[in-house]
């Protein structure tokens, strides 16, 4: 196979590829002197014209092809995912571009489109080695994205957390990845489930499930690894805080699946109550109940609703480890339903947050007072969103949980093994309502203080929040639409 073969294959790839370069010269030579706002405008158009024609092309495509052993794969299904991902990148440039926090515009629309890539290839690689070099290329610019705002010093201390937590965790990624080359012989998932099976759990099996799911815990923001994510997400622009919530975890908990599912298949060992078995399955298990529970109760006292939702982002990944932990063909078609309707929805909740911050100040929850009164369309998007998350029909939010629990209900139906996983969620589910009303309080029932000004909401702005919540509904209404492609 030749280089243009390759190129070919990696097409929506190679594609926005050339929209970084062209974002960069454009900004860097045609628009300079001009002001931020005609240089974001600009540069947001090539960045979103770059990417629709990724996706269309992503769309267009029908044929599988697995390039080197896994190095890359294509198929309709991770094409799928790389449209979603298109699709979220879309979103975050339209955000951002009523953002004020750079003057840099092509080195920060650059940078998101270069996190994209990285997690395009992510979602399409079986390839350990892959894996982890797309993982990193993602994860350097979402480091960068998040210490971009130079006028606050919380931002570069906000990096430098996320920067140092992100460097633990890919040793400990690295290490365990190796620990597997070394037992099976083999980078491609399959092969190391071919390799790893008959062996029983070595030690050094389990050592390397460990440290597995400790450098994808960290990526996905799973208790114990979640210390960077509040930080992360207050300290950091609000547009990147939103790209990381959304765009990284849908790649993270796929790939996550895979490799749990495909590569350490035959070593599951058992999650259900009172018969626990070793292996992968326990250890999931046993994150997935400490973020739901952690990341619920922590997030009720919280006064700022940025680090509100990284706490809220902490129990749904807890509520997604239940997908993969399931380990059904159901349970992995609820958990993507769940992790793109979940970005979707905490997307455009970021955006709301954007557009108040820059009105008000700040994102404290007594920010938002009198919101209905002040930014009536805005403030319904917000309704949309939150309600959502907490999970109340019939939007996508609830649709989610339903797809998702009961599948984990069925995956052992004749004993209802994994039951109390689902009840502790349900539980959790209900504590998050507090929180996410405590905020819908602030914008429908208080008022804002005397002399505040109405809040003008920039139409890209507007454009996208009323758009994502339109999909949020109808995506909860006919989920149809999303699950043909599961």
């Amino acid at each position: 196979m030749n280089y243009f073969q390759i190129i070919q294959l990696a097409a929506p790839e190679t594609i926005v590829v050339v929209t970084v370069l062209a974002v960069l010269a454009m900004d860097l030579i045609a628009l300079r002197g001009r002001s931020v706002e005609q240089r974001f405008n600009a540069g947001a158009l090539v960045s979103i014209i770059g990417c629709l024609l990724a996706a269309l092309v992503a769309m267009a495509r029908h044929e599988s092809f697995n390039l080197m052993n896994g190095l890359l794969v294509v198929d309709p299904q991770t094409d799928f995912l790389k449209v979603v991902l298109l699709i979220l990148t879309i979103f975050t440039v339209l955000i951002s571009v009523s953002g004020k926090f750079t003057e840099h515009v092509g080195e920060y629309l650059s940078l998101v489109l270069l996190a994209t890539i990285g997690l395009m290839f992510l979602v399409s690689s079986e390839d350990i080695l892959m894996i982890f070099i797309s993982l990193e290329m993602a994860s350097l610019s979402l480091y960068i994205l998040t210490a971009f705002n130079k006028r606050n010093a919380r931002s570069s201390e906000a990096a430098l957390k996320y920067f140092l937590f992100g460097g633990m965790s890919a040793a400990f990624l690295l290490f365990g990845l190796s620990l597997i080359y070394g037992l099976s012989g083999s980078t491609n998932l399959s092969e190391i489930a071919t390799g790893l099976a008959g062996k029983g759990l070595d030690p050094l099996l389990l050592v390397a499930i460990v440290t597995t799911v400790i450098g994808f815990g960290f990526k996905v923001a799973a208790v114990p690894f979640h210390l960077w994510a509040p930080d992360a997400y207050e300290g950091a622009p609000t547009p990147s805080a939103a790209f990381i919530a959304s765009g990284s975890k849908v790649a993270s908990f796929f790939i996550l699946a895979k490799i749990m599912t495909f590569g350490f298949a035959g070593v599951e060992g058992s999650a259900v109550w009172h018969g626990y078995v070793s292996g992968w399955m326990p250890v999931i298990a046993i994150v997935a109940a400490l973020s739901m529970v952690l990341g619920n109760l922590t997030a009720i006292v919280q006064t700022s609703v940025k680090r509100l939702l990284a706490y809220s982002a902490i129990a749904h990944a807890g509520y997604m480890l239940l997908g993969v932990l399931a380990n059904t063909p159901a349970s992995l078609s609820g958990l993507l339903f769940y992790v793109i309707t979940y970005a979707l929805t905490v997307l455009g909740a970021f955006g709301v947050v954007t557009v108040v911050e820059a009105a008000t100040g700040g994102d404290a929850i007594r920010n938002f007072a009198g919101l209905s009164r002040r930014a009536p369309l805005m403030s319904l998007c917000l309704l949309v969103f939150l309600l959502s998350l907490g999970g109340i029909p019939p939007l996508a939010g609830f649709i989610g949980k339903f797809f998702l629990f009961s599948a984990v209900v069925g995956a052992d139906a004749d004993h209802l093994g994994l039951l109390w996983l689902v009840i502790l969620a349900i539980v959790m589910s209900a504590v998050s309502f507090y929180y996410y009303l405590q905020v819908l309080k602030q914008a429908y029932v208080l008022d804002a203080a005397a002399g505040a000004p109405d809040i003008k909401v920039p139409p890209a702005t507007l454009f996208a929040l009323v758009l994502l919540a339109l999909l949020v509904i109808l995506l909860g209404c006919a989920p149809g639409l999303l699950t043909q492609f599961l």
